[in-house]
């Protein structure tokens, strides 16, 4: 069975007891190992490993050893309770022995939950669990958490009633964060808030909110931002000469600018802006406008497919720094 992305949030959260297994794919490694470590947690317990109810393996030790996962699903253990056989980083050369298993999977036997890559609809591994009475399949996108998973992280952290203003704040540095740094955001909330009685706020959020770049990085588009072409030059200079490349620069140039914008743009009085620069960036979001913005974050869009084109033969960093000063002279306009 394919689990659509409303279902698959609510399956995670409470997993068929008794399916013949799950599969997870999709291209962010990162979404799929925190969704497969909730699945897995939520079949067996905390004490499952400890128990002897998992049995962990890669494709590839799989592959050296293809009756490996049909031993795991059919082994009987010494404890009571569900079982789980994990098998990761499947691909269409280790999928017959996954297919297999699935194949001779019965009721008692341990549930096979299998990760995987990208995986086309065309994919045999995909269709037979797709296709399999009992087992399901879901694809992980790269897209933010939704409220209903930022919730249920945060009764995991300890908190179990967000206001609606926290609620909002959460959501929009779900969208600024890699999914292992928000986890990791939450869990930092939790025990900052931890024996506070006192409804968590934007304050709270923002004092534990990580820097979403390096602060070397940070340097030079605080500069850019504030206007300071001059001062471009020497800051560049010193990122060369420590190996930062000019995609890095790009992409973390149009991060802030988003960042920025969405400030300048904001109708709710409450601006999210995060990490130590968060009064500076205030002040240049107002300073800028949505106007500028818009033309800073052209100018940026138009470097970044000049740096990934076939035909750019100029050096990389002078093209960012070029563009730089552009964005720096324009802030002064």
């Amino acid at each position: 069975m394919k689990l659509s992305a409303g279902q698959s949030a609510s399956y995670f959260a409470k997993p068929d007891a008794d399916a013949a297994g799950l599969l997870i794919f999709g291209a962010d490694g990162m979404r799929i190992a925190l969704k497969r470590q909730q699945v897995v947690a939520a079949l067996i317990g905390p004490t499952g490993e400890e128990e002897m109810r998992l049995t962990r393996m890669s494709a590839s030790e799989a592959r050296k050893d293809p009756a490996l996962l049909l031993d795991a699903v059919k082994a009987i253990g010494f404890f009571p309770g569900l079982r789980v056989a994990l098998i990761e980083d499947v691909n269409e050369i280790t999928g017959p022995i996954v297919i297999d298993a699935l194949a001779a999977w019965a009721p008692g036997d341990a549930q096979i939950i299998a990760t995987a890559g990208n995986l086309k609809p065309t994919s045999k591994l995909r269709k037979a669990f797709e296709g399999h009475a009992s087992a399901y399949a879901v694809g992980i996108y790269d897209t933010p958490p939704t409220r209903d998973e930022i919730e249920r992280d945060l009764k995991a952290a300890g908190i179990n009633d967000a206001p609606q203003d926290a609620m909002h704040s959460l959501m929009d540095l779900a969208r600024d964060l890699e999914p292992g740094d928000f986890r990791q955001t939450l869990t930092k909330i939790g025990l900052y808030k931890l024996n506070d009685i006192t409804p968590l706020n934007a304050d709270d959020i923002a004092a534990c909110a990580p820097v979403s770049i390096e602060a070397d990085v940070d340097d030079v588009l605080l500069v850019v931002a504030d206007g300071q072409a001059a001062a471009i030059g020497p800051v560049m200079q010193r990122l060369q000469a420590q190996g930062v490349n000019a995609v890095t620069l790009c992409i973390g140039a149009m991060r802030h600018f988003r960042t920025l914008h969405r400030a300048a743009t904001d109708t709710s009085g409450r601006p999210q802006i995060w990490g130590p620069n968060r009064d500076k960036m205030m002040a240049q979001a107002r300073a800028w406008g949505p106007v500028k913005l818009e033309t800073a974050l052209t100018e940026l869009t138009d470097t970044d497919l000049q740096l990934r084109s076939a035909g750019q033969h100029a050096p990389a960093l002078a093209l960012v720094e070029r563009t730089f000063i552009r964005l720096a002279m324009l802030a002064r306009r």
